[in-house]
């Protein structure tokens, strides 16, 4: 099984690959421009060398209700292009693989608590200072 991964950042995305034993087997980076360039180079790095299923950790705010209509697009972003882009729709129509999205603060609380720093605690929170400010809570 070939898992992708796609950091969707402010500033930049990081796209990996690997296998469901966690081993990276490619990953590659672009800069986050206008959501139609951007979105190009991430399903083209995707279609290269295809996958079964993909993790989105995007900026946001992000829509996660699955019951509303815009599930997954990115919502009121202070980056101006990307307020109110579809991004799990775009990458569905065009890989064709079951995807799931959260927010990156979410997905980096989760890794922490999984894999990490909090691995075994019964509580975490996970602050981020970068292009935005956010925080991730499990409890």
């Amino acid at each position: 099984m070939r898992l992708g991964a796609l950091e969707a950042g402010g500033t930049k995305m990081v796209m990996g690959i690997a296998d469901e034993n966690m081993n990276i087997l490619r990953n590659t980076t672009c800069s986050t421009r206008l959501p139609v360039e951007t979105m190009q180079d991430i399903i083209a790095f995707f279609a290269k060398e295809p996958i079964d299923a993909l993790g989105i950790a995007s900026f946001g705010p992000v829509n996660l209700d699955p019951a509303s209509e815009t599930y997954g697009s990115i919502t009121n972003s202070p980056k101006l292009a990307w307020r109110n882009f579809p991004m799990l729709k775009t990458l569905s129509e065009a890989l064709n693989v079951p995807i799931v999205i959260d927010t990156d603060v979410n997905a980096a609380a989760l890794a922490e608590a999984t894999m990490g720093a909090a691995k075994g605690l019964r509580d975490c929170i996970y602050f981020t200072v970068g292009t935005g400010i956010g925080a991730g809570l499990l409890s």
